[in-house]
């Protein structure tokens, strides 16, 4: 059975959804990027992933580290809180894309042969983010609608 809805209501139920779906990818994907950014920083150390780094052939191994380290804890921290979410997902994506790339891709799909599928996958979520923004359940909406009203 369909149940017609007025375009007003259509939106409004679909523009929730969307925000609230927006809300659950920032959320599960910033829980992982701030994870690895604290293992990054506190697990290893940036001495030993600027060691790893190295060995794995990435270009400018010691500013690499602090990059990837920073933008993966304080950028997973941001998309949780929903803050300069356009930003946060192209940077995430760049440091991704360089996983994917310089260490993952010849590795084949699978994780567990140190493959790419869940640098692939992070890379893609973190794009759409930055692509779609935070949603109104975000920091960004809430300054943005401030901003607005003054």
């Amino acid at each position: 059975m369909t149940i017609a809805l007025s375009p007003a209501t259509s939106v409004t139920g679909s523009t929730v959804r969307r925000d609230l779906a927006l809300l659950i990818g920032r959320l599960g994907f910033g829980v992982v990027f701030v994870a690895h950014g604290w293992q990054k920083l506190f697990t290893n150390g940036i001495d030993g992933v600027t060691a790893g780094f190295t060995q794995m052939g990435i270009p400018a191994p010691g500013v690499s580290a602090w990059f990837s380290a920073l933008v993966e804890l304080v950028g997973g921290g941001a998309l949780i809180l929903g803050a300069a979410v356009p930003l946060v997902g192209l940077l995430l994506t760049i440091n991704m894309l360089g996983a994917l790339f310089y260490v993952h891709l010849d590795a084949g799909i699978f994780a567990t042969d140190g493959g790419y599928e869940l640098v692939l996958a992070l890379a893609v979520g973190a794009a759409v983010l930055g692509l779609l923004g935070s949603g109104r359940f975000g920091l960004d909406a809430l300054l943005v609608g401030r901003r607005r009203r003054g």
